[in-house]
């Protein structure tokens, strides 16, 4: 196993698409952080020249690197800064998308350096449902990965680059759950997760649509384990509560589930 040491360096890679003011906002929560990366790698595949110019024209400290170049779509711009990265440790943070805390990167080092064999961590994170703000996250099992990312967020996940050696890169033919794709390759490597909110999503994005979403999700599981009844009762689940979050009462029934504290299940 590659060993975790102190000095272990943190690669953010921030992908972005003719979003500037959601990149602001990435940027401001990355320069937040009380520990700094060792760097902060920007994926501009933007159609225009705003984030490139932004870039340029305001003084960026020195952990922050970009390109600007058009892409073949989502896992592309991931593997761009894969490889083009050089710290051991990666975490992508999506444009728009933020840290929760300024002492996420700091509990992540820490994790790393108190065990040597540790491949990924995760943690928890705010996202929207229905109109309700919740926290999400809990510990991953691997035996149920038919749930697809029930229980882990991409943007929470920091792994050993290495990882990407012995797994391959994310699969440029899946259009919205390459993340959930390589979770399934690295499902178990040594994982660990951190019981602290670590990054809050942007509302929306290609993942919002939800239908595409469970149906390449199926797909990739099919591939890796064949046909699961687990999986089509869960996804049949998941489809019937979406529909009913669309309506007055199933925002009712979400608030008083939240209020429960039941929004993991």
């Amino acid at each position: 196993m590659e060993q975790a040491k102190k000095t272990d360096k943190i690669s953010v890679i921030t992908i972005c698409f003719n979003n500037l003011f959601e990149l602001i906002e990435t940027i401001k929560s990355v320069d937040n952080q009380i520990v700094k990366p060792f760097q902060h790698f920007i994926v501009d595949g933007s159609t225009n020249s705003e984030i490139r110019d932004y870039l340029s024209k305001n003084p960026q400290p020195n952990y922050r690197q970009w390109f600007s170049e058009l892409d073949k779509g989502i896992a592309d711009a991931f593997n761009k800064g894969i490889l083009a990265c050089s710290g051991n440790i990666v975490n992508m943070l999506n444009s728009g998308d933020c840290y929760a805390s300024s002492n996420v990167i700091e509990h992540v080092l820490s994790a790393f350096q108190n065990d040597e064999n540790l491949m990924w961590v995760y943690g928890k994170a705010f996202l929207m449902k229905g109109d309700q703000r919740v926290l999400v996250g809990k510990l991953f099992e691997p035996q149920k990965l038919y749930r697809g990312m029930r229980s882990i967020s991409h943007q929470t996940m920091f792994f050993k680059k290495t990882l990407h050696d012995r797994h391959g890169l994310y699969d440029q033919s899946l259009k919205i759950a390459m993340d959930y794709d390589f979770v399934c390759r690295i499902a178990f490597e040594k994982s660990k997760f951190i019981e602290i909110p670590m990054a809050e999503f942007q509302p929306g994005g290609i993942s919002s649509n939800y239908f595409e979403a469970l149906k390449e999700t199926k797909k990739i599981y099919e591939a890796y384990y064949g046909y699961s009844i687990k999986l089509f009762f869960w996804q049949l689940r998941l489809k019937i509560l979406h529909i009913l979050l669309q309506t007055k009462l199933g925002l009712l029934l979400n608030r008083i589930k939240i209020w429960f504290k039941l929004e993991n299940l």
